[in-house]
């Protein structure tokens, strides 16, 4: 009896192991990605050429949109995806949390892609208008960095003005209710406040910073996965230059999938960096002074390094522009 019963344990245990054998190949067989109501990955979704050219090697492609980069990155450190893009920000606040991500690529500086808006009929003319008054953003997005620095440019700290932190839609109904006296935003939500509610721009990040967009994986999955990263970076980037030299095509596909007016979707179409490149030392020692800006304004407790989270592509494509 007991023989049958240890038989009986064993070949539990071995289908047990078979299973979780077979969990463990499916996820590997899968490219789960983190994206926002813009940007490329947008298009590369709405393409399909990235399912086309992995499917050849068995792996599937799933794509979850989130509202912010915050949030992205946050399901990138839990593990519900493998690879998302944010802006500059984002990933330095993930690193600092102790989000096991790599930087993977960048796209080119979009500065007019965000700003400081204020109400049409606001009395606020300049960033030192802003002492002492409520600006909402989203805590940890690449406008955070952008209000840090233009406040600098203006002679302010950032202590000067109060932080209301809400995301893009509750920001946007706290400043249409005059509920905060600013509002810093990137498109397309931008390009809709600017023609929607006819916000006027009060400073853009052209001067003081670059907006590069940042594609990012967990550290578990671009070591394991060269080759599909390679493959995924290559697409961003066909598509991107695409974009670039098509925004007209660009704007009637996207435009319905942002829910947007053509006008409003060809400005941010415009406005935004077009072409994946891998990390130079250049973008890597200007996300290193963003890292070094939120440690001295004691937003992130700690120092951090950005080169040792930088991947480095396999030999053969390490060279791609």
């Amino acid at each position: 009896m007991r023989t049958v019963i240890l038989r009986r344990g064993l070949v539990a245990l071995f289908a047990a192991a078979v299973s979780f054998g077979a969990i463990t190949q499916a996820q590997a067989e899968s490219l789960r990605i983190g994206y926002q109501k813009y940007g490329t990955l947008v298009l590369l979704k709405a393409k399909g050429s990235l399912e086309k050219r992995l499917a050849a090697q068995g792996i599937q492609v799933q794509w979850t949109e989130f509202p912010g980069g915050p949030q992205l990155l946050e399901g990138l450190n839990v593990g519900s995806i493998d690879f998302g893009v944010t802006g500059e920000t984002p990933p330095v606040f993930a690193q600092a949390a102790g989000a096991d991500l790599l930087y993977v690529a960048y796209e080119p500086p979009a500065p007019h892609s965000e700003a400081i808006l204020v109400p049409k009929g606001s009395a606020i003319q300049s960033v030192k208008d802003l002492k002492g008054k409520k600006v909402a953003l989203n805590k940890g997005s690449n406008v955070h960095y952008l209000l840090v620095r233009a406040l600098e440019d203006a002679g302010l700290k950032y202590t000067d003005i109060q932080p209301v932190f809400l995301p893009p839609a509750d920001a946007r109904a706290a400043f249409e209710r005059g509920s905060v006296d600013a509002w810093v935003i990137w498109d397309p939500y931008q390009a809709a406040a600017e023609q929607q509610l006819q916000a006027r721009t009060l400073r853009d990040g052209n001067g003081i910073v670059d907006n590069h967009q940042f594609y990012l994986a967990t550290k578990p999955y671009a070591q394991k996965h060269p080759e599909v990263i390679s493959a995924l970076v290559d697409e961003v980037r066909a598509v991107g230059e695409w974009s670039k030299a098509n925004p007209q095509e660009v704007t009637d596909q996207v435009a319905p999938l942002l829910g947007l007016p053509a006008d409003i979707t060809l400005t941010s179409v415009k406005r935004q960096g077009y072409g994946a490149h891998f990390l130079t030392p250049e973008v890597v020692t200007a996300q290193q002074k963003i890292a070094d800006t939120f440690h001295t304004l004691k937003l992130i407790p700690k120092p951090l390094s950005i080169k040792d989270v930088i991947w480095t592509p396999p030999a053969k494509v390490a060279t791609a522009p």
